[in-house]
């Protein structure tokens, strides 16, 4: 069994930034992907970012790519992601999640509990 606990939500006014960590633990995450998943007040979860196991491989979302830079140490059990220029639209509860590399929720095994970030304008 995984848990993943995310961390580094926060209000942040429009441009900014923020880091998102999610650490796991129960077991290593060995060959498995993260990826990173939001959902807004009303709107279904939506795929952001996504990272193999190696971290040579990464996906994001239209709406993020150029803006967000998703990172992991694997000898932490440990994600990241690097949010810039931030948007009030980005404004979400965001999930961490392990499982295969794909855009699509199905494809993850284990998720996180989340973290709120809020961007005002």
């Amino acid at each position: 069994q995984v848990q993943l606990v995310e961390s580094g939500g926060g209000l942040v006014q429009a441009g900014g930034s923020l880091r998102l960590s999610c650490a796991a633990s129960g077991r290593p995450l060995t060959r498995n992907a993260m990826g990173w998943f939001r959902q807004a007040p009303g709107r279904e979860r939506e795929f952001a970012a996504a990272i193999s196991w190696s971290g040579l491989s990464t996906l994001y979302a239209d709406s993020v790519r150029g803006r967000f830079t998703i990172s992991r140490d694997n000898a932490k059990n440990t994600i990241y992601l690097q949010m810039n220029s931030l948007k009030p639209e980005d404004t979400a509860i965001y999930y961490c999640a392990a499982g295969s590399l794909t855009r699509f929720r199905a494809n993850y095994d284990y998720w996180g509990q989340g973290t709120q970030v809020t961007v005002s304008s």
